[in-house]
């Protein structure tokens, strides 16, 4: 009792704000973290969709239905999806996610991964194992944990799927991709990953997971690296392209 008394006195003084628009929060926000009103902000990717990176297509009847980025460049994954776009509240709240320290949002963010995965049928059925994207040791040291893990240890707990979270290694710490060119990217990405226990990954297709996919540099030599070592198909999941 005196616990719950103290608790309310504590949301009296220091109540709980939306973590984006900062205005007291109510029984209707989500998690106790973000307002309703900012959650409905957050941009959804709505089809058609592109066949390779995933972005909503500005209009139908593309050739090979691929955007025109897609149609320049090869990437080396079957297919990515990504449930919203890189804008706006979604943008602010990944960025707290990654460089703030607040792991629990990956609870909240997950949510847009799983609604998307059911609203449009992604083949989670073909899917036998699910690969975060990993940061190299020396980044995972700096900040304590690794966004597409948490993201992943979701989605797999709500279809029902190993997560393999050992299996893919990034034995080079890359420079980070925010500021290069797409050129730049697909160097600076070349040959920094391995992987571990490759008996693991044999035959099997695979779902990448990640925060943000860009250009898709990051996401398609992780998908090379498991294919060169037996993988079957790679699918890429992120939470917004």
């Amino acid at each position: 009792m005196f616990g719950g008394i103290l608790k309310g006195l504590a949301d009296i003084i220091y109540p709980k704000v939306c973590l984006s628009c900062k205005t007291k929060l109510d029984a209707s926000s989500l998690d106790g973290i973000i307002c309703r009103q900012c959650w409905g902000k957050i941009k959804r990717n709505a089809p058609p969709f592109c066949h390779s990176c995933g972005r909503h297509l500005e209009k139908a009847g593309f050739t090979k239905n691929l955007c025109p980025g897609c149609l320049k460049r090869k990437v080396h994954f079957d297919r990515a999806f990504s449930p919203c776009a890189y804008d706006g509240v979604l943008k602010e709240l990944i960025h707290n996610f990654k460089y703030s320290g607040k792991d629990y949002l990956g609870r909240t963010l997950s949510k847009l991964m799983l609604e998307f995965i059911r609203e449009y049928n992604l083949p989670m059925d073909y899917v036998d194992a699910i690969v975060p994207i990993p940061l190299h040791k020396t980044r995972l040291r700096e900040r304590e944990f690794n966004q597409a893990h948490i993201l992943g240890v979701h989605i797999a707990k709500e279809f029902n799927k190993e997560l393999f979270s050992d299996i893919l290694i990034r034995h080079r710490n890359t420079q980070t991709q925010t500021e290069l060119e797409t050129a730049e990217r697909l160097l600076n990405v070349r040959d920094s990953f391995s992987v571990n226990r490759k008996e693991m990954i044999r035959g099997k297709n695979l779902l990448l997971v990640d925060d943000v996919l860009t250009t898709g540099a990051t996401s398609s030599e992780a998908a090379r690296t498991l294919k060169d070592a037996g993988a079957g198909i790679v699918f890429v999941l992120t939470l917004a392209n």
